[in-house]
């Protein structure tokens, strides 16, 4: 007779547990599969201004690069543009833009209006790219190393002090590790 009333209680406890550790998770931390991996095989065209566009062989030269996926319909981009600009203005950081199923006139303008921040611009018209780079959504920022493996992903706004402390950081690191390579060849 007491186990019917323990079962109960004990399923509670557990399911209280879990939500409890769950609540404690920060949504922003979620693990990309492509840790470590190099950049998927894609090939996007460019935007005027950027004919080049962008593709997996512009990646694993040697250079550490911040790869920035936007879109001119996307308010959270306003809001971390200024610093991309920022970064673009000091120097010494090869920033290329993935721009997310957006259209090509739309891009240009926003691009013209907000200032243009990017090194390379792939048109991502499908979002098939960003599919197969992981993208839930934007924006979303990656770093990937000189060997062309991705090494870093922020899912949201880049703020100041997630540059500071986590971007920034991790592509220096990376530079270091680049070089000690370069040296030993």
């Amino acid at each position: 007779m007491r186990l019917k009333f323990f079962i109960p209680l004990l399923a509670f406890v557990v399911l209280a547990i879990s939500l409890g550790v769950g609540l404690t998770l920060k949504p922003r931390d979620i693990p990309s599969a492509l840790i470590g991996d190099p950049v998927p095989e894609f090939s996007l065209p460019g935007i005027p201004g950027h004919e080049d566009g962008l593709s997996t062989a512009d990646f694993g030269n040697g250079e550490v690069v911040l790869v920035n996926v936007f879109a001119s319909w996307c308010i959270p981009c306003r809001q971390e543009h200024p610093l991309f600009m920022e970064l673009a203005r000091t120097g010494g950081i090869k920033i290329y833009g993935l721009n997310q199923r957006d259209k090509v006139e739309d891009a240009v303008q926003w691009l013209a209006t907000f200032g243009d921040p990017y090194d390379r611009v792939g048109s991502d018209l499908d979002g098939r790219a960003g599919i197969d780079w992981g993208v839930y959504g934007v924006p979303e920022t990656f770093i990937v190393d000189g060997r062309g493996r991705i090494i870093y992903k922020h899912i949201g706004v880049v703020t100041r002090s997630v540059l500071d402390k986590e971007i920034l950081p991790r592509m220096e690191q990376a530079r270091r590790q680049a070089a000690e390579t370069a040296e030993t060849k």
